[in-house]
């Protein structure tokens, strides 16, 4: 039945227990396993007092404990001490790291039409591989370097006793060097050997000995901005690396305890002496024997690949941290086209060399509307001075600072021929003045903005609200900080670079808030990503109306001596004491910006204003910019072989050769063909000498003529109008 019966029958008597058979206990209700647990407790309680009369450095102290507890302990100690160290090692010294080269690739930076301008970085080339290496190449490196490589775990007692008594060969293993130079810093301590030796035998465990002299010699330094043994090879002997000689290698290995004292190209009796060490070291060895040793001679040295860096613009050297971070990390040399339009890049050096500076310094950038920089001049001489004074000087804007507040204005609602006091401000702690103290009873905002009146400005600040002013400034790309609830906002009194300064009137000029300045060509934005996350815009009318006023500015305020012949919009700047002379505007698709001023922030000598000197620059350069032929546009980042030859360092002046004469002229040879390029009154011609013989362009050199006649009418109506306002003035 199972389980049932329990349900079914009901419980019986239980039977007898058997019998004792004659035993009988004293004691029915004692547990014997609770007696010994006390006595255990006891024992335990005796042992931990005995214990108390012994010191813990005494043997005595620790008998007591079991084997086993201690091992146990022990052996989970030291696993958790590897796991820890595994997990450190893997994020301070990742593998992966020493397949990248230890300095950043040489770089080679093209103009838009193909002109290199410049070259930076280190000299690089594709890893080598130890296995299609000859054995003398291995040889050479491994008998200088470390004899014992292939035997030692990383560390090498041996190879550190033979270094301290002999003086040959180094402390540190192959393992140890690269571990130094991929993962550690060049300081000279205890913690950092220690970190050293940890990491080698990290790479002595997961890597195979090829694997670590590949990656070593891959990486290793060779003088002369050299990286890595294929680049070394090719940079000294023009040869690769698995064609070397006995003798070639010997040089090379010897290169490694100080590549710049033996750099054969610059000491060459050095290296010669070096290579005959390393020789004597492959003897010692084995991998030679004396009759060999004598017999090989010092190399030729072969070197097709000089190397021209470093070499810079102002222009460059803003680009380059952006070229980095589209190129992949990698040995491989890269060569980019930039933004950079050389014809127009000659143009702005040349336009600011011609320019009465004195002392002063000058900037010019000059950008398309889409943010593109097409010409960057950061001072008067690059050799002289690198500080770009476009990118790196933050310098009171002055009135150009009056297009956000005007902007924040129509924004919020006013309109061109809304009329403002022009008064002198005779209350409260700050009172500004107009220039010359010339006041009146009202203007209009076109009026005020076109004379750039200080007193409107200020009071236009106060009905807007700084906050709005500031939220403007922000919507057209400005970051540098702004005084929240200074009325001195106004006049420009807070400081900003001029890239930032012209990137906000493209802004206005592309009606896309902000534009991002940039040095190479970004593809365009379809339309549902302009859709779903576009930039800004102003309305139609608020465009038109900020355009209407930076209009007037040129062709009826402070800016005529930047007027052209077509439409052109623009704004001046002077700070206090003349200590900057600003003037920002745009024509056609270039939206330009020019400064003047000293670098310690002293007043210009001649009392420079912006609308004087700046904005005469600004118009010789617009003049002959808008008749250049426009570089190649580029839909995206390019990326070509580099064409070799020197580089033209644009913002060098009287370079002599390259560009030919004073620089607006060039010869290039393209598909065997001559190409003299220069320049008639700022009209580019081209003269072509090829099979076809000289062919000149006809239109062009009209073109020239007709430009120069339109010149020198402008200048005759220059100096008229200069005599009127000279008349005008006497009478006032």
């Amino acid at each position: 039945m199972g389980i049932f019966d329990s349900f079914r029958r009901k419980p019986g008597p239980l039977p007898d227990p058997p019998g004792h058979r004659g035993y009988y206990a004293t004691h029915d209700a004692l547990d014997y396993d609770d007696w010994d647990s006390r006595l255990d407790r006891l024992d335990s309680a005796l042992d931990a007092e005995e214990k108390k009369r012994t010191r813990w450095w005494q043997r005595e102290h620790w008998t007591g404990r079991c084997k086993r507890w201690w091992a146990l302990r022990i052996l989970a100690a030291i696993l958790a001490l590897f796991i820890v160290l595994a997990a450190w090692l893997a994020i301070t010294a990742p593998l992966s790291k020493s397949l990248e080269p230890i300095a950043a690739p040489q770089i080679t930076l093209l103009a838009a039409d193909g002109t290199p301008i410049a070259r930076n970085g280190a000299i690089t080339d594709e890893p080598v591989t130890v296995s299609a290496l000859p054995p003398h190449v291995i040889e050479a490196f491994l008998a200088t370097e470390d004899r014992r490589f292939y035997s030692h775990w990383g560390v090498d007692p041996r190879g550190i006793a033979r270094a301290a008594l002999t003086g040959t060969g180094g402390g540190s293993t192959i393992t140890q060097q690269l571990a130094k130079f991929t993962f550690l810093t060049p300081e000279r301590t205890l913690t950092r050997k220690a970190r050293e030796a940890l990491i080698a035998f990290w790479l002595e465990g997961w890597l195979t000995k090829d694997e670590i002299l590949g990656r070593y010699l891959s990486n290793a330094y060779f003088g002369d901005n050299v990286y890595g043994l294929r680049a070394a090879s090719l940079h000294y002997f023009y040869r690769k690396p698995e064609n070397l000689k006995p003798n070639q290698a010997a040089m090379l290995a010897g290169l490694l305890q100080a590549p710049s004292a033996y750099a054969p190209t610059r000491h060459y009796d050095r290296a010669e002496r070096r290579m005959r060490i390393v020789v004597q070291s492959m003897v010692d060895a084995g991998y030679l024997t004396t009759a060999e040793a004598r017999a090989m001679k010092p190399p030729a040295l072969d070197v097709r690949t000089r190397n021209d860096l470093p070499t810079g613009t102002y222009f460059a050297d803003w680009a380059l941290p952006e070229a980095r971070a589209l190129t992949e990390q990698g040995y491989a040399r890269q060569t980019l086209t930039t933004t950079l339009d050389s014809r127009l890049q000659n143009i702005a050096r040349q336009v600011t060399a011609a320019a009465p500076l004195g002392e002063a310094q000058v900037a010019l950038v000059a950008m398309r509307r889409n943010g593109e920089v097409v010409a960057m001049i950061g001072g008067k001489d690059y050799a002289k001075s690198p500080f770009n004074r476009v990118t790196q000087a933050k310098r009171q804007p002055g009135s150009t600072f009056k297009l956000f507040v005007y902007l924040a204005a129509l924004r919020a609602g006013w309109d061109p021929d809304d009329r403002i006091a022009n008064t002198e401000i005779a209350e409260g702690s700050y009172r500004p003045q107009n220039a010359r103290g010339s006041y009146s009873e009202s203007l209009t905002l076109e009026q005020a903005f076109a004379q750039s009146s200080n007193v409107a400005a200020v009071r236009l600040l106060g009905e807007v609200g700084s906050e709005k002013v500031i939220a403007t400034a922000r919507d057209l790309g400005v970051t540098s900080p702004l005084a929240k609830g200074d009325p001195s906002l106004a006049l420009g009194t807070s400081t900003m670079t001029l890239l930032e300064l012209t990137s906000a009137y493209a802004g206005v000029a592309a009606n896309a808030l902000p534009v991002e300045p940039h040095a190479f060509a970004r593809e365009e934005r379809g339309f549902f990503e302009n859709l779903w996350d576009g930039p800004l815009s102003l309305s139609s009318s608020t465009q038109s109306d900020m355009e209407q006023m930076l209009r007037s500015a040129i062709n009826s305020g402070t800016g005529r001596a930047a007027m052209l012949r077509g439409p052109n919009f623009g704004k001046t700047g002077t700070t206090q004491n003349n200590r900057d002379a600003v003037f920002v505007g745009y024509a056609g698709d270039l939206v330009v910006g020019v400064w003047i001023g000293n670098d310690d922030n002293s007043p210009l000598a001649g009392a420079i204003s912006g609308g004087g000197l700046p904005a005469r620059i600004w118009r010789d350069f617009m003049n002959r910019a808008l008749n250049a032929a426009p570089a190649p546009s580029q839909p995206a980042p390019r990326e070509q072989t580099d064409p070799g030859g020197p580089i033209e360092p644009l913002d060098v002046p009287d370079l002599g050769d390259i560009p030919l004469g004073d620089g607006s002229s060039r010869l290039r040879i393209r598909d065997g063909e001559a190409i003299l390029s220069t320049e008639i009154d700022g009209i580019p011609v081209d003269i072509s000498i090829g099979d076809q013989g000289v062919a000149v362009d006809e239109a062009a050199i009209e073109e020239a003529r007709r430009w120069a006649d339109e010149r020198r009418y402008e200048a005759i109506r220059e100096r008229r109008d200069e005599r009127l306002r000279e008349l005008e003035d006497a009478r006032n």
